[in-house]
């Protein structure tokens, strides 16, 4: 059941915006930038989790290169 919402005119034309086409619906877009709010919210998985921690500890413990550390140590 549709309902009537309040929005700022900025918020109006930043939707306005955001429109791919004229027929675009303001409830399509809303809806799009919530979906893309909620894969933003994704956790990450296991394996992800444990390579951060990991690359975080190498950062603390000094185990790790500047680039041109790297660079010479490639030589390139």
């Amino acid at each position: 059941m549709p309902t009537t919402i309040q929005v700022e005119i900025e918020t109006k034309e930043r939707l306005e915006k955001l429109k791919g086409s004229e027929r675009q619906t303001y409830d399509e877009i809303i809806r799009k930038l919530i979906e893309e709010a909620e894969e933003d919210r994704l956790e990450f998985s296991e394996k992800t989790k444990s390579a951060i921690a990991k690359a975080r500890e190498d950062v603390k413990k000094g185990r790790v290169y500047t680039t041109k550390e790297l660079i010479m140590e490639l030589k390139i």
